[in-house]
């Protein structure tokens, strides 16, 4: 049998090559924090500076009263129109902010701010104080108002928004807890107006800091919202800010759960702003307190929101909205109507559990009512969120001009703890009858 020819060059079999040694792995690359979590710092710092002319109001009550002779009513009603534009400016900038960015508007508003508070350095007549603190700040801070805040929480985040919602949320206690001390320390040594000025200067300061720093969307830097699976593309620009806002009241408004969120959170606002923040420095005065005590009293209430607000965050991302809001406003409103009896001229443990309780609880309400209009509408939440925080403010700024007026009038402001107490109870009842959201955005706050 012949054998086959050798194979030649050209057509011999290649030989099988070597095996080459695994290639060896790089070791991992750290992950790096998220851009969203830097926007969200930047945030919280601006929210901090804005809240400086927040712990202002309460200061000078008794000083503008002392050297002016205006009655209570008439500076609680300047505060009063304060807490209205603060609330009524906040769905409008929400809608500003989808038009011409969140930098622009977070400018413009410290812009007015800062000016606002300078001018009322040269104040002589009560129509000045509700031009430059009514007007001009209730403006400014109205576009910084907690719609800034969940702009910034639903363009950057899917996952945790509860939590930097508590977070965003607590920067406005921070800057309590940061100005109020050294506001009551400048107006009890140099005056009030040195007070005005620093306010201003504040918040000039923190104009270049948003410009340079923050930004509007994570498209604009190439990515995806944080915990997102997706990259989502920047939207187009809303034109018709204010007939948007409007359009989406309109809409909002033939639902049953809107008034119930408005109801609540305007007795929010009464009982923690209207009351609290404006008056508890002058009624512990009326006790015999210091004021730089009831004012160091007060910045400690801003210690304890900050813990308090988070936690509230964390618990909205795993627990039922509607049955922490009816905590709450419960245990809120036994509080107030304890109150009238822990006042006095000296510090002593009821009133420190007191202060820490209601430090815990002040804006604890933000993160679950958030979550309910996200849950109730969507990508109009923010909006929504904007016209619930306006009946907010109403709520503060009618018990801010109450509050003076009754205590013009019976000499103590008993009457308005009491009353505040029982709104609160009511609001822990209207909570409870909230029916539930959409399951979807439910799953993604327990993701």
């Amino acid at each position: 049998m012949t054998q086959p020819p050798p194979p030649s060059a050209d057509t011999a079999a290649p030989e099988t090559a070597p095996a080459t040694p695994p290639a060896r792995r790089r070791p991992a690359r750290r992950r790096r924090v998220h851009r969203a979590w830097f926007v969200a710092a930047v945030t919280f710092a601006t929210v901090v500076a804005a809240a400086s002319f927040v712990a202002l109001p309460g200061l000078l009550i008794g000083p503008l009263h002392d050297e002016f002779g205006w009655s209570r009513g008439t500076i609680g009603l300047a505060a009063s129109v304060n807490l209205t534009l603060y609330g009524v400016t906040a769905p409008f900038a929400a809608a500003l902010m989808d038009r011409f960015g969140i930098r622009r508007v977070v400018a413009v508003a410290l812009t007015m701010i800062a000016t606002g508070a300078l001018l009322s350095h040269w104040m002589t007549a009560s129509w000045q104080l509700l031009l430059y603190w009514g007007l001009l700040i209730g403006l400014g801070t109205g576009s910084m108002a907690l719609a800034f805040s969940a702009t910034v929480t639903n363009r950057w985040f899917v996952k945790h928004r509860g939590l930097v919602t508590g977070i965003l949320t607590a920067a406005t206690a921070s800057g309590q807890l940061v100005f109020l001390p050294l506001l009551s320390w400048i107006v009890e040594t140099h005056g009030w107006r040195p007070a005005t000025v620093t306010v201003a200067l504040v918040s000039a300061a923190a104009v270049p800091f948003v410009w340079l720093l923050l930004r509007d969307h994570p498209a604009d830097v190439g990515l995806a919202p944080y915990g997102a699976d997706e990259f989502v593309p920047k939207p187009p620009p809303q034109h018709g800010a204010a007939a948007r806002a409007l359009r989406v009241l309109r809409d909002s408004s033939r639902s049953g759960t809107f008034w119930l969120l408005c109801g609540t959170f305007a007795i929010c606002g009464a009982s923690t702003n209207g009351i609290i923040r404006t008056h508890f420095v002058p009624s512990a005065h009326d006790h015999g307190m210091a004021l730089t005590v009831a004012a160091s009293l007060l910045a400690v209430v801003g210690v304890f929101d900050v813990i308090g607000t988070i936690a509230s965050g964390w618990l909205t991302d795993r627990y039922d909205a509607r049955r922490l809001l009816a905590v709450y406003y419960g245990l809120r409103g036994l509080s107030l109507m304890f109150l009238p009896l822990l006042l006095g001229p000296s510090i002593h443990p009821p009133m420190i559990f007191f202060i820490v309780f209601y430090g815990l609880d002040w804006v604890a309400t933000v993160p679950p009512t958030l979550a309910l209009c996200r849950e109730h509408y969507g990508e109009d939440s923010a909006i929504v969120f904007g016209w619930v925080l306006a009946s907010h403010q109403i709520g503060a700024a009618v018990v801010a001009w109450l509050g003076g007026v009754a205590r013009d009038v019976t000499g103590t402001y008993d009457m308005v703890w009491l009353a505040s107490g029982g709104l609160c109870a009511l609001a822990a009842m209207m909570s409870l009858v909230l029916r539930q959201g959409r399951a979807e955005e439910k799953q993604v706050r327990a993701a």
